[in-house]
C-alpha cells in the first residue's frame, strides 16, 4: 500500500464512484509513434496496447460507443503552441506521418470517433463532449497512453464534464513506471475509478443489470 494512504483516508480522499450505464470507451493516443520506444513509447506502453485490444473487442461487442484520439499538427506547424514548446518532437506528428496513425491492432472501425487533439486532454478545444452526451453517456472507460500526461488530463476533464471516468490500470501505459504508478494513484484518490481490464468489465455487467 502507499505509504501516503493514511493521510488520504484521514481526508477523505479515495471514495467508491458508483459506475453508472451507459458506458463508453475512449482510447487515448495509442498511436505508432507512442508504441516505438525509439520515438515516444517505452516502459509499459506495448503491454498496454496487447491488453487494449480485448477491451475494444468487448466495447464492440456490447455496442457501446467508443473513441480515439491522436495528436495531429499542420504540416507548417501554424498550431504549434505550448505543449510542442516543452515536447518539440511531437510536431513530427501530422495527419499522413505513420507515427501519428492509430496501431493496427486498434484501428478505428466504422462509426468509431476518431478525435484529432493538440494538447494533453481528449475533450479540450474537440468535438468529444458533445459526441458523448449525445449518446447518453455516463461512465467513461479510459484506456491509453501516457498515464501521467494525455490519460490523465483526460480523466480529469471527463470528470469536469460530468462523467464517471474508469481508467483501466492495465490497459494505460508510460513510458516510465514511476509517473504510471503514482499518477494511478492519484487518479483513484481524486478524480476516477481505476481498476484491472477484467474488473471494469465485470463492475459494468453488474451495474447493467441492476
Amino acid at each position: 500500500m502507499h505509504k501516503e494512504i493514511s493521510t488520504y483516508q484521514r481526508q477523505g480522499f479515495g471514495a467508491d464512484l458508483e459506475l453508472r450505464g451507459p458506458a463508453a470507451l475512449l482510447i487515448v493516443d495509442f498511436v505508432n509513434g507512442f508504441a516505438d520506444p525509439a520515438m515516444f513509447g517505452g516502459g509499459n506502453i506495448r503491454d498496454a496496447i496487447e491488453r487494449t485490444t480485448v477491451l475494444l473487442a468487448e466495447a464492440r461487442r456490447l455496442g457501446w460507443p467508443v473513441a480515439h484520439t491522436r495528436i495531429v499538427f499542420a504540416d507548417d506547424d501554424a498550431d504549434g503552441n505550448v505543449f510542442t514548446e516543452k515536447v518539440p518532437g511531437l510536431l513530427k506528428l501530422k495527419e499522413h506521418d505513420p507515427a501519428s496513425a492509430i496501431v493496427p491492432e486498434l484501428a478505428p472501425a466504422p462509426g468509431e470517433l476518431v478525435v484529432r487533439k493538440t494538447l494533453p486532454s481528449a475533450f479540450f478545444g474537440t468535438t468529444l463532449a458533445a459526441w458523448l452526451t449525445q449518446r447518453g453517456v455516463r461512465t467513461l472507460i479510459v484506456a491509453g497512453a501516457v498515464t501521467s500526461g494525455c490519460v490523465r488530463a483526460s480523466v480529469v476533464d471527463a470528470m469536469c464534464h460530468g462523467l464517471r471516468p474508469i481508467v483501466a490500470s492495465d490497459c494505460v501505459g508510460d513510458r516510465a513506471l514511476g509517473p504510471h504508478e503514482a499518477n494511478l494513484f492519484d487518479m483513484q484518490q481524486k478524480y476516477a475509478a481505476v481498476m484491472p481490464r477484467d474488473e471494469v468489465l465485470q463492475a459494468l455487467g453488474a451495474a447493467a443489470s441492476r
